[in-house]
């Protein structure tokens, strides 16, 4: 049964929670301000497109597309309909996540129901619609530049609405026209003007970066967590949180994030063993994961625009109260501010991998880890503790630093040089999106390395959050003792650690 926390007005704010509940069934609405708007919208561009607009081309509803332009389009509405969708359908790849693409769908309606794109209610209310069931357009995950909007990933999903190509209910993947009788739903009739609205934004390119952020922000907050836990375990002094140190630092995040870890520390006793200076990846720990705080909050107002805006070309703006509205073209859908955001989100969640990884590394090395038996295994060569693990964290650790080659800069002109520059947002945020679930896992792992640590003979916190923290991981996970695979465990302290940092 849905609640109160799964409705979602169009007239309210987006943010990425709300993109992540998108994914299974959700109450959207159209409200009565937003339909104003529609109906404004829409009048206004009928009223350009029929005359009151002095004659003047309106792109994609008058003319062709792309590259050309400057040709006519085709005079009748359900034929430039087609001609605007059919040739987009040149996707390739795997379909993308079914979270990914029904999130796309709500930043579009979001945009639309700004009443700047002079769709009709309908297209919006079907939208909506969908959101009360488990229909997902299945949409490939290769074909966007970013520019002009995601416009073949938005065609495949437009299509789907018009029960064309394939889509998912419940997981299952079939015919379009098939999933929407299942759903409930009956296939969405669109104009030209209507297919060009739909597919002419960068939601795909939003969404996958919402949601990405979003991931990173809950790792963030847990491996913080983890590294108090981890300095806790070996009985570090907690002396390079001091909060004068990190002030004199001068960089906000590092005062901040030191905050945060001596709150999780406190009531910790150093074991007065450890050497003086720690590795960096405890002594430099809140400069680390303080400069990503402060670049994740870049991010953040990226986002936070993007949800709030309309991605769309042209727009139809209406005038004051004695002037007439106007046709505006512009570049209104060019992703390049997600782009660069998502590229420097990649390269945060490559050094929180990193930090992640070189901290299990320390914990399993019997030089560094106060004196716990290597790999953590409770009869070394007999058994192996933490040795696969350790192994695995190092593939994920080179997949996500092999994936964090900035896209947003890497242009190739196209479509006869009418894109000649284009920001590959789509890729950067789709890459950001498999980056953060890889950072989750390194948690995950950590988090596992720890719970073992004290089974073979790590003392047990003394700071009462950070016992707590264990105390969750030991209930949920047994130790290993003996060898057993542990990719599930894996897992399962990933989905505990996240369910801790958004609570």
């Amino acid at each position: 049964m849905l609640t109160t926390q799964d409705t979602v007005t169009l007239t309210a704010p987006l943010d990425p929670a709300v993109l992540r509940r998108a994914a299974g069934p959700l109450t959207v609405t159209v409200d009565d301000a937003a339909r104003a708007r529609l109906d404004r919208g829409r009048r206004l561009f009928r009223a350009l497109r029929d005359g009151d607009g002095g004659g003047r081309p309106i792109y994609g509803s008058t003319t062709g597309f792309g590259a050309l332009v400057g040709y006519a389009g085709r005079a009748d509405e359900a034929d430039q309909c087609d001609n605007t969708l059919a040739h987009l359908g040149a996707g390739q790849g795997p379909d993308l996540p079914h979270g990914i693409v029904r999130a796309a769908l709500l930043v579009r309606a979001r945009s639309l129901a700004q009443g700047l794109s002079g769709v009709s209610a309908e297209v919006v209310d079907r939208l909506a619609d969908m959101f009360g069931t488990t229909f997902s357009p299945a949409v490939p995950r290769y074909g966007s530049v970013g520019a002009s909007g995601d416009l073949i990933p938005l065609a495949y999903a437009a299509q789907a609405l018009r029960g064309r190509g394939h889509a998912y209910v419940d997981g299952h993947r079939m015919p379009a026209a098939e999933a929407l009788t299942a759903s409930g739903l009956r296939p969405l009739t669109l104009d030209g003007r209507d297919a060009l609205a739909l597919v002419n934004g960068t939601s795909v390119t939003t969404a996958a970066l919402a949601l990405a952020l979003d991931t990173v922000h809950a790792a963030h907050h847990a491996l913080t967590a983890l590294t108090c836990l981890l300095a806790d375990l070996l009985g570090c002094d907690p002396g390079f949180l001091d909060a004068d140190l990190l002030r004199a630092y001068g960089h906000p995040g590092a005062a901040d994030t030191g905050a945060r870890m001596r709150h999780h520390l406190a009531g910790t006793v150093p074991s007065g063993e450890r050497p003086l200076q720690e590795p960096y990846s405890i002594r430099c720990s809140p400069q680390v994961l303080g400069a990503a705080r402060d670049a994740l909050r870049y991010v953040d107002t990226v986002v936070a625009a993007d949800l709030a805006g309309v991605s769309d070309n042209p727009l139809f703006l209406p005038g004051a109260e004695d002037t007439p509205g106007r046709t505006v073209h512009g570049g209104n859908f060019f992703g390049q501010p997600a782009a660069f955001a998502a590229d420097l989100l990649a390269s945060v969640t490559a050094q929180l991998g990193n930090l992640a990884e070189r901290q299990l590394d320390l914990l399993v090395d019997p030089a560094r880890n106060g004196g716990l038996p290597p790999m953590l295994a409770t009869e070394p060569g007999a058994q192996h503790g933490l040795q696969g693990v350790q192994l695995a964290t190092t593939a994920l650790v080179a997949e996500i630093r092999r994936c964090a080659t900035p896209a947003a800069m890497q242009s190739l002109p196209t479509n006869l040089h009418n894109q000649d520059i284009v920001p590959f947002g789509t890729q950067a945020a789709l890459r950001a999106h498999d980056m953060a679930d890889l950072l989750v896992l390194l948690c995950g792992s950590l988090a596992l390395g720890l719970r073992q640590a004290v089974h073979v003979g790590a003392r047990h916190p003394t700071a009462p959050r950070c016992a707590a923290l264990l105390d969750t991981l030991t209930a949920a996970i047994a130790p290993v003792d003996p060898d057993r695979p542990l990719d599930a465990d894996v897992r399962t302290a990933a989905r505990l650690l996240a369910t801790h940092a958004r609570s």
